[in-house]
């Protein structure tokens, strides 16, 4: 079987937007989600520059009681997922659950619980709370998402860095493709704004001091943002059976690593996946391309994605518009795939490029059409959604219009 598979419904929660129309609002103002916040561990401080999602805590205390005993991972998983299943007008009865597959990505799983766990524990001398694993492990996005909508299709987590939500979609869209499920809930969701976790991050050296600046001479690193993208998946004949709003459909998915290194990024690896993702789409204007870049604003990805881009594309590359809106909502890590999809087939829909604010200074290793700073008018027909993960993990998605 080889079924073509569509998208009929988005759900987010984001540092610029808590529901697709705000989250689009933000991308198309270029709007920053980026600020200076504290985090704390018992009587421990960080000071970090991150991008939190701010004013939904009435939001998530309304899901139940089921994911009122959550981690944060899971509730924000569970409200871009009511957000996916309502906008896409999906009834879930007893045959098409039966049908229906539930692949929901993190890189790390319940943070905030595994912070809560070791300070009672280390310094507090007290035990974790009994429900500390179920918080914890990493499919608990995609289960309390199955549980509550009743989902008994495949229903798993995939975890592969700031690969996992990308993974997710792809997977899922084959799962549909050839026969597994008729429908299904794919993205990815990321909560580690802690203490513990953002202390790690900082180790690293890759933090920026002030904002996310991709593909900018000036850039410095990396925002660790949160939040949640999921997209719901269908078989185009089933969509088209039950009347519903096809937003666009997945042309091509490809995945593959680099075989080098756990940090440092390839080239070959990257075009690879992107020339992959591309194989079965015939594209007559480059023009006619969005990409929306991994683009984190580091000093080794953003010329390496570059290079990559235009190894495949040469000459033609000049005419594409790519963008990284990292530089708006940061990196949300597992979950960047998951809201960089929608924010593609945003794109796609309403024939408007997102920028890359904070673009102030050309780098000459960087030699793209980036949108700097300001959303651009263009005719999409393609887009496409990378990501790039530590371990040298590759995912790529491309949509076209429907």
């Amino acid at each position: 079987m080889n079924r073509k598979v569509v998208i009929t419904g988005m759900g987010v929660v984001s540092p610029i937007g808590a529901d697709v129309p705000s989250y689009w609002e933000g991308l198309s103002t270029g709007k920053c989600g980026i600020v200076k916040r504290d985090y704390f561990a018992d009587d421990l401080s960080i000071t970090l520059v991150t991008a939190p999602v701010e004013g939904i805590d009435d939001r998530l205390s309304a899901l139940g009681r089921d994911t009122a005993r959550a981690d944060r991972v899971s509730k924000l998983a569970v409200a871009a997922a009511d957000e996916a299943i309502k906008n896409a007008g999906l009834e879930l009865d007893d045959a098409l659950s039966s049908r229906a597959a539930c692949i929901i990505g993190t890189g790390i799983g319940g943070q905030t619980t595994f912070d809560q766990c070791y300070v009672n524990m280390l310094r507090k001398g007290r035990r974790p709370h009994p429900l500390s694993i179920l918080r914890i492990i990493p499919n608990a996005p995609a289960s309390h998402i199955s549980i509550r909508h009743s989902l008994r299709g495949p229903s798993f987590a995939i975890s592969s860095a700031c690969a996992s939500g990308t993974h997710s979609i792809g997977v899922c869209a084959d799962l549909i493709r050839h026969g597994g499920a008729d429908v299904g809930l794919a993205g990815a969701s990321e909560a580690i704004l802690t203490y513990g976790a953002m202390a790690a991050w900082r180790a690293m050296h890759i933090l920026a001091d002030e904002t996310c600046r991709p593909f900018s001479k000036n850039r410095n690193g990396l925002v660790i943002g949160e939040g949640a993208g999921i997209l719901v998946l269908e078989e185009e004949e089933h969509a088209k059976k039950r009347g519903a709003n096809i937003l666009a459909r997945i042309a091509g998915f490809n995945m593959n690593a680099d075989g080098n290194d756990m940090i440092n990024p390839s080239v070959d690896g990257a075009a690879d996946a992107i020339r992959g993702a591309l194989t079965d789409i015939k594209i007559s204007d480059p023009s006619a391309v969005y990409i929306n870049a991994h683009g984190t604003g580091t000093l080794m990805n953003d010329p390496t994605e570059s290079k990559a881009i235009r190894s495949i594309f040469g000459a033609d590359a000049d005419e594409l518009i790519v963008s990284s809106t990292k530089s708006m909502h940061g990196h949300l890590l597992g979950a960047a795939g998951g809201i960089e999809a929608i924010a593609a087939v945003l794109a796609l829909q309403n024939n408007l490029a997102p920028p890359t604010i904070n673009l102030d200074e050309p780098d000459p290793d960087c030699d793209l059409n980036y949108a700097p700073n300001q959303a651009v008018e263009r005719k999409f027909t393609h887009a496409v959604s990378n990501s790039f993960a530590f371990g040298g993990l590759n995912a790529v998605v491309a949509f076209e219009k429907v």
